[in-house]
């Protein structure tokens, strides 16, 4: 490979008067190390999602009152992702280049974590204006894109994000073209409960009506179809005093990385043996394979078919909640899905599924 500055360049080295040496890559150097899941004290229901959601890829919805953490976990979780592959360090190198953030030509090690203000138009999240530029979906691809504030954000903005999360792509047409961008990320988003914050804390009368009804209001804001493609919703409760006491956690983003780094080998041999190369991760397992892969147990079929009954889940998300539950045996090194991966798997689907309609 050459890199030569102009046309004339290149020909002179093919003439031999004006030899190029070839380029050699160079990697960014670490802005410093990345937060770690030490820092935090308590919240260790949320970690656990985290971490779940680390070792299959799947996408994250954490609802808690201001100041409970949730950012704070957000961030942590690029800790205990596993390092990028060749591939995916080229391609989004490729991506930033023509976005124009490439800074000197170096590359980053690093997966992307992209956090858009709630205010973000839709062309600015999946792409568009001048130039057909690449959006934040393209910028995160390889890596995380944070929601903070998730109802805040325009509901045509969240909307236009639904196709890039089930095909990993986004086109963006023009009168006389059409590009297509990768857009492979993992959404995490964080919201809280109703528009005062509060409205989970006992004891607590919200100020614009019923709690309830504030929260009701408040949700409605996101779509079913969008909320029906998150296959982790946890709620993240207030952070007491308690917790702010207690020593440091024995556990950091080490220990958790490591089980994430277990968890996705099994993964990507799984995918690879079936002939799925690009199917890395059990949330890109297709539909059609995932009833597969992560057939439950006697006592599971049954908890999942009487669950899918009562929960009213439709057909994306029955399927999310099997690759949520292969996750689980995954992390717990088991080649059987059991009633108990499948039981904390719908645990995390969250109250109100049957308000999710597929698109």
């Amino acid at each position: 490979m050459l890199a030569p500055r102009s046309l004339i360049q290149l020909a002179n080295h093919f003439k031999g008067s004006q030899v190029m040496a070839r380029p050699e890559p160079t990697v960014a150097a670490p802005a410093g190390p990345l937060p770690d899941l030490a820092d935090i004290k308590g919240q260790e229901g949320a970690k656990r999602a985290l971490e779940i959601a680390a070792a299959g890829g799947h996408n994250l919805l954490m609802n808690g009152p201001p100041g409970s953490g949730k950012s704070m976990l957000a961030a942590r979780l690029p800790s205990i992702l596993p390092p990028l592959t060749p591939r995916e360090l080229l391609d989004i190198s490729m991506i930033q280049s023509v976005a124009g953030a490439l800074k000197d030509g170096a590359l980053s090690n690093r997966r992307p974590f992209r956090q858009p203000h709630h205010s973000a138009s839709m062309a600015a999240l999946v792409g568009g204006g001048l130039g057909a530029r690449p959006g934040e979906v393209s910028l995160a691809h390889g890596g995380v894109l944070f929601l903070d504030e998730l109802p805040e954000f325009s509901p045509q903005v969240l909307d236009s994000l639904r196709q890039p999360m089930e095909s990993g792509a986004v086109m963006i047409a023009r009168a006389n073209h059409r590009i297509t961008y990768p857009a492979r990320f993992q959404l995490v988003a964080a919201m809280s409960p109703c528009r005062c914050g509060q409205g989970l804390e006992p004891g607590y009368a919200c100020r614009r009506g019923p709690n309830a009804r504030c929260m009701a209001q408040y949700q409605a804001r996101i779509s079913g179809p969008m909320l029906d493609r998150i296959d982790l919703r946890v709620e993240v409760a207030a952070v007491t005093a308690a917790d702010l006491i207690l020593p440091a956690p024995a556990e950091g983003s080490r220990e958790a990385a490591a089980r994430v780094s277990a968890a996705r080998a099994l993964q990507g041999a799984r995918y690879a043996a079936r002939g799925l190369p690009e199917s890395t991760t059990n949330a890109t397992c297709p539909a059609t394979l995932i009833s597969d892969v992560a057939s439950p147990d006697a006592d599971g079929t049954a908890l999942i078919r009487q669950a899918a009954e009562s929960m009213r889940l439709s057909a994306r998300g029955f399927h999310r909640t099997l690759r949520v539950a292969r996750t689980l045996a995954d992390l717990d090194g088991e080649a059987q899905v059991r009633r108990l991966h499948l039981a904390e798997a719908l645990s995390y689907r969250g109250r109100g599924d049957s308000a999710a309609a597929a698109a």
